[in-house]
């Protein structure tokens, strides 16, 4: 009997790009900005969350009507040899070299939240959360990897909504908002550092081979197409409204007051509901953010470095494991010293300071491509949401290029 194709439907690579944009840096920094602006940048956060629809949207339909991932199409749709290549060294270093850089962060921020609740160091947590994390990847089973990630997505969602409810006060102060958007004097930068922790360009490779894994060619694009929408859609409007849920706890506990900031504080925000289990409900939500880009980081590196150079790229490829365990390997390290490598952090922000605004703009180019998308490519609305993102885009990569250079 003929084995039926696999259907389209269910939730999946929306939610990886959710569980890698809600991580340590995304924590930290809706926190700041509720402590210190209040519900000003809302609409900054608003803004994000579309313009990320847009770009991983469009990530999901390339790799779909292709059936390849976004580094490979950079790689091989270019005329240009000097662009192919220049594609090609700008993922290696932002995304591969890049994500071994942050990765500390990510393990460190899922160590902290633990330590915080046992009273002991980081460094072993450090690297029993690398461990476990190596041994997911090396399962090989996108589907394991896709359901521990959802899970925990959950977990934040559960525990970030929670603080939300029982500290904020009602949607109509975030609505109001929303209706009279501000710019308070020195929320420059926590805007730019809002909207680059949300529309981060390792989302696009990762999304792009997370699509092809969901729903393979087995599955008519009449059927794949608009689930991977309705999937994205929901799924970074879930991320977006988890990152408000901070914003709005931070803003309740910390704005107008002269305390401290400090994240577990807002953990005495949810005394009033779980007494005693406050503190480890609230860490449970910070150990969860950092375990999903704990993962995705490596993921994202795998398929973009991969991609890119033209190796394979399946969970199970000898190429694609160098490349996610030597991201994983050099992030436990350095958690488990309690160093960060900052130097490479600093060559990996400008690096992808020019990735962003490449990237952006070469999606939007693909898009219009008829040999390669057909009547999947581009229409009018579609091209001009993309051209207002990648002006976004642009200038948010030269801000953290003047950031790196010392000029802001």
């Amino acid at each position: 009997m003929a084995q039926r194709p696999k259907r389209a439907g269910g939730f999946g690579p929306g939610l990886l790009v959710t569980a890698a944009f809600i991580g340590p840096g995304t924590i930290t920094t809706a926190s700041n900005a509720g402590a210190n602006f209040g519900y000003a940048l809302v609409w900054a956060l608003l803004f994000s969350v579309l313009a990320t629809m847009v770009l991983q949207e469009m990530a999901a339909r390339q790799a779909l009507a292709t059936r390849a991932g976004l580094a490979e199409t950079m790689r091989t749709a270019f005329s240009s040899p000097v662009l192919g290549r220049l594609a090609v060294i700008l993922v290696v270093a932002a995304i591969g070299l890049g994500n071994a850089a942050y990765e500390a962060g990510n393990i460190t921020g899922a160590a902290v939240a633990v330590a915080g609740v046992t009273g002991s160091g980081t460094g072993p947590w450090a690297i029993a959360i690398g461990v476990a994390a190596a041994l997911l990847l090396g399962s090989g089973h996108y589907r394991l990897l896709e359901r521990v990630l959802i899970g925990l997505v959950l977990l934040m969602s559960a525990v970030f909504l929670a603080c939300a409810v029982v500290a904020a006060p009602g949607p109509e102060i975030v609505v109001d908002a929303l209706a009279r958007p501000g710019f308070p004097e020195g929320s420059a930068l926590t805007v730019v550092a809002l909207i680059g922790t949300t529309v981060v360009p390792y989302n696009l490779f990762l999304h792009a081979n997370a699509a092809r894994e969901k729903w393979p060619a087995s599955v008519p694009l009449d059927e794949a197409l608009p689930a991977a929408r309705r999937d994205s859609v929901l799924s970074i409007g879930l991320g977006g409204l988890i990152t408000l849920a901070i914003l709005s706890t931070a803003a309740v506990a910390f704005f107008g007051s002269n305390e401290a900031f400090d994240a577990f504080a807002m953990a005495a925000q949810l005394e009033p509901l779980l007494g005693a289990a406050a503190g480890p409900v609230f860490a449970a939500g910070l150990f969860a953010g950092g375990v999903t880009s704990a993962l995705t980081a490596p993921l994202a590196a795998g398929y973009a470095v991969c991609g890119a150079l033209g190796w394979r790229s399946g969970l199970r490829d000898s190429p694609f494991r160098a490349v996610s365990f030597a991201v994983l390997a050099s992030g436990t390290l350095f958690a488990a010293l309690g160093t960060r490598p900052l130097a490479a952090i600093l060559f990996a922000q400008a690096a992808n300071g020019l990735l962003l605004p490449f990237v952006a703009l070469a999606l939007l180019y693909l898009m219009n491509r008829k040999d390669l998308l057909g009547a999947h490519r581009n229409g009018p609305l579609g091209n001009l949401l993309g051209a207002i993102v990648v002006a976004v885009a642009t200038g948010l990569g030269l801000v953290k290029l003047a950031s790196v250079a010392g000029l802001l």
